[in-house]
């Protein structure tokens, strides 16, 4: 019998089609590839095959644009937004329009030619969480800018592209996404109703049937969402209360980077190196105004996102905004649970 399943951040329901369901172990296959581009433009010495950097990890005596890094974060050279410019909002009869202001940025993730994140070394995921944080905080001095989205595409399904080098990347956005404003609008509702965190709520619900649960490591917890919009769909939160990504200590990085790896590496070999993607949704930036919403460092839960690309999303998900997964997220999370990494 099929289920449906509401999202309790936003009110969003889900079709689990039990009927279509597949075993776990049925999801492998093998990766969708696109032509490769040779030689790599994001590996070490091919330094000015990108645009300059913007930020970098490397030793001191190590000049710019050089050998000798270990992560860095360049323009994206054809970005959704652009840097130069005023927003200059506008309307035109019922329209509103504004220029396309804002930042792409590119964040190489290692000077060696790997693809899966899930194959780097914690530290070095570590570093590029710290880079994420870095250039969060920058780009939030810019008055322009509301929100910066950290996303990453892995393979050619997902977006990935055709140069197999692990990256990510940031957009800087004028405006807040609809979907994290989605998110929230329903953390508030439920903090104004019950004045606590429904992120909070969940994370103590799901240690408390485990049904969900794939890891829980130092602070951190990965489940399978209650309404998962995909087969392994898989969020990353941290246990302790926190809006913001970037308010984050060392000690934290470190342990964020175990979860991830962990995590990544379970998708990897439980689902045969499937394409995914993740997004990273934290606070949007706090300008102080007439209305200004004061309980977001009370009501909001940054979290991480991982979406495998299993299925496709069709016409009755486009036209109901329902997904459908035929994969009940409790199956799911026993299966990777039990894959070995």
């Amino acid at each position: 019998m099929p289920e449906l399943r509401k999202d309790p951040v936003l009110g969003r329901w889900v079709i689990i089609a039990t009927e279509r369901a597949k075993r776990p172990d049925q999801f492998a296959g093998k990766p969708q590839e696109g032509p490769l581009e040779e030689p790599c433009p994001f590996c070490e010495n091919n330094e000015p095959r990108t645009p300059p950097e913007i930020y970098a990890i490397r030793p001191k005596h190590t000049p710019s644009n050089g050998p000798g890094w270990e992560l860095r974060v360049v323009p994206s050279i054809a970005p959704f937004l652009r840097i130069e410019g005023e927003l200059e909002r506008r309307g035109e009869g019922l329209f509103d329009l504004m220029n396309g202001i804002g930042a792409h940025e590119i964040v190489i993730e290692t000077n060696q030619h790997i693809a899966n994140m899930a194959d780097l070394s914690e530290e070095q995921i570590a570093k590029v969480i710290t880079c994420y944080i870095d250039r969060t905080i920058d780009l939030e001095k810019d008055k322009r800018f509301k929100y910066v989205l950290v996303f990453k595409n892995y393979g050619w399904s997902a977006g990935g592209g055709r140069v197999k080098h692990s990256r990510s990347q940031l957009i800087a956005t004028p405006v807040n996404p609809k979907r994290v404003k989605e998110e929230l609008v329903g953390a508030r509702q439920y903090y104004d109703y019950h004045e606590r965190c429904i992120f909070c709520d969940l994370i103590k619900q799901e240690i408390a049937s485990k049904d969900r649960v794939i890891l829980d490591i130092d602070g951190f917890i990965a489940v399978t969402p209650f309404a998962a919009r995909f087969p392994f769909e898989v969020w990353i939160l941290p246990k302790k209360h926190s809006c913001d990504f970037t308010s984050m200590d060392m000690a934290a990085r470190y342990s964020l980077s175990c979860i991830l790896k962990k995590t990544l590496a379970k998708l990897k070999k439980g689902l045969n190196d499937p394409p995914y993607n993740y997004v990273l949704h934290s606070a949007p930036f706090r300008r102080q105004k007439v209305g200004y919403w004061k309980s977001i460092d009370y009501d909001y839960h940054w979290h991480i996102e991982i979406i495998p690309r299993l299925t496709r999303v069709a016409g009755f998900e486009w036209g109901t905004g329902f997904y459908i997964c035929p994969l009940p997220p409790e199956d799911a999370a026993k299966f990777l649970r039990e894959v070995e990494v």
